[in-house]
């Protein structure tokens, strides 16, 4: 039997174990070290590669409360390094499984990615599928890929503000690609994805995808398209639809292009990523890279404002509502409009 000698533990950050005389060396005894709770420590450890403090700090960030402020403030002036890559499409149109394949091409030309999957969660216990993170999973071991789900826990609204403090975290942590995936097509998840540098849609082959992409505004914010499945019958005529679709919109200074994947056999991640980096280089050629981040921050800082001031109306409508303002509008005495001037006086003076 081998035994691992003190060179292997150190290798894996573990203790020598010895026998109980000391004499014999017997194996590794992994030692884990308690995470700091102070936000300047926690964040400290990020940049320093804890992967450990790198989960904890995206679970205070994805709670949004007065810590992740604070985690807020001392990423902000650490980012912008990274490009934010944003995949959505319908659902069962093997976004994870595509991501999965463009991260081990990423990997292979020596990238570092990191993955924010946004799962759909059960709207009774508030616990997330993780599928995404399952079909990720040969990944899971890789030290250089950090996969992260967030559950929208039955209300997406919070992940318009926790995703793009999640990706700063990751940039911070020194990721030059995070990749956003998102479960769907609606308007919110349509935002979340906007929050990126690149938006990939993508689509299956048939007029349903197609038409969906275009219901849902996706042909507006699409950077690339991909067929994925396109081992299937369909393929040509989903092109010449999406085509068709690009043409009747307003002319744009980049064509997106169309690539056709089959992701669970890897085919097209190569040509994906080599779209993805065109794309990238005609942002920065432009300018439009900086032009896109400042209004992404401009965006972000009115949902900042606007999310405080719903907490502060709901506030107000509790404390109000002991004086029977509520009750008044409801009993048809006074109109909401009337009602909402009583309110927000305080806050107009």
């Amino acid at each position: 039997m081998t035994v691992e000698g003190p060179s292997v533990c150190r290798a894996r950050s573990a203790q020598v174990r010895r026998s109980r005389d000391g004499s014999a060396i017997i194996g590794c005894q992994m030692v884990i070290q308690r995470l700091p709770t102070d936000p300047v420590a926690l964040v400290a450890a990020v940049l320093d590669g804890d992967r450990r403090a790198l989960a904890r700090v995206l679970s205070i960030v994805e709670r949004g409360d007065d810590e992740a402020r604070e985690i807020g403030r001392l990423v902000f002036p650490r980012a912008g390094q990274a490009i934010t890559l944003g995949i959505t499409g319908a659902p069962g149109a093997g976004k994870s499984t595509l991501t999965s394949a463009l991260i081990a091409h990423a990997r292979s030309v020596g990238e570092r990615p990191a993955v924010l999957a946004v799962d759909p969660s059960s709207p009774f216990s508030g616990g997330a599928i993780l599928g995404d993170r399952v079909r990720m999973a040969e990944h899971a071991v890789d030290p250089e890929v950090f996969i992260r789900s967030m559950a929208t826990r039955g209300h997406l609204g919070g992940l318009t503000l926790a995703v793009p403090e999640a990706i700063r975290v990751l940039d911070a942590a020194g990721y030059a690609w995070v990749i956003v995936e998102t479960v769907g097509v609606g308007q919110v998840e349509v935002e979340i994805v906007g929050q990126a540098d690149t938006t990939v849609v993508v689509v299956n082959p048939g007029w349903g995808d197609a038409v969906q992409a275009n219901k849902a505004g996706l042909m507006e914010i699409a950077d690339v398209f991909v067929i994925n499945k396109a081992d299937r019958d369909g393929v040509r005529q989903t092109r010449h639809d999406l085509k068709a679709m690009l043409q009747m919109g307003d002319a744009r200074d980049w064509t997106p292009p169309i690539v056709e994947a089959v992701a669970t056999e890897g085919r097209g991640a190569a040509e994906l990523w080599d779209a993805i980096g065109d794309h990238v280089e005609h942002l920065r050629s432009t300018g439009e890279l900086e032009t896109r981040r400042r209004r992404r921050l401009r965006d972000e800082l009115t949902s900042v404002v606007t999310e405080r001031l719903r907490k502060r109306a709901i506030d107000l409508l509790d404390e109000n509502d002991r004086a029977g303002l509520v009750a008044r509008v409801q009993a048809g005495d006074v109109d909401p409009y009337t009602a909402a001037d009583d309110l927000l006086g305080p806050l107009d003076a």
